[in-house]
């Protein structure tokens, strides 16, 4: 992004991005709690965010040394008032448009006797392996690649167990929330996702996000 303030915390239409994701998860009828990993710096921040939902909000967790800490550092705090067949969402701050569908959908494929689920967007591009990154190697069968999104759903008791189960070094190298679910044989059902529920990475995505929000109204 270019920018000193972490994205979840940039302001757009005078909200916090990540305000825009947790008045979703907050206001959801399928959602009982919500745990939040933030750095302290930003903690008092973000509790304005569910002052107005603050019955759900559990507590805050500490981040961890990369992307997956953070999350089992979470999910371990969730186990002190849930119960392992619980289903546990995670999602990333940075995909302020997530809507109560995906949520929904989510929540359902776990229900329906899945270990998780995963939304996912088909491959538009043609894709190209390359083993050195300067020339082509292969070319991947589109149709049999997805790309990731959040939320992704889980059994609680099973994905912290997985989770705990690549400490100490090897969570360090886990990319993807689902990564742990798979490298166990966790059954993750692939769900449809959603184009609109875009991550923000760059500042062109900024810019999407605040023209959606700003032409919306104050609620996205």
């Amino acid at each position: 992004m270019g920018v000193e303030t972490p994205k979840q915390y940039i302001k757009v239409n005078g909200r916090l991005i990540i305000d825009y994701c947790l008045y979703t998860l907050l206001t959801h009828e399928s959602i009982d709690a919500v745990q939040i990993v933030a750095d302290k710096m930003w903690r008092e921040a973000v509790r304005e965010c569910v002052r107005e939902n603050e019955s759900k909000f559990r507590g805050f967790s500490a981040p961890g040394e990369n992307r997956q800490l953070s999350i089992l550092n979470g999910l371990e705090d969730i186990r002190n008032y849930a119960k392992d067949a619980d289903c546990v969402l995670i999602h990333d701050a940075a995909r302020p448009l997530v809507s109560a569908k995906q949520i929904s959908d989510c929540l359902e494929a776990v229900r329906a006797g899945h270990d998780g689920a995963l939304p996912v967007l088909p491959m538009k591009d043609t894709v190209y392996y390359s083993e050195d990154g300067k020339v082509v190697t292969s070319l991947l069968e589109r149709s049999r690649i997805f790309a990731g999104q959040a939320p992704e759903a889980f059994l609680l008791g099973k994905y912290v167990e997985v989770n705990r189960a690549l400490l100490p070094e090897r969570i360090l190298k886990i990319n993807g929330s689902t990564e742990p679910a798979v490298m166990a044989g966790m059954d993750i059902a692939l769900i449809p996702g959603d184009e609109g529920n875009f991550k923000i990475t760059t500042k062109a995505d900024l810019e999407r996000f605040r023209e959606i929000v700003c032409s919306a109204g104050t609620k996205a």
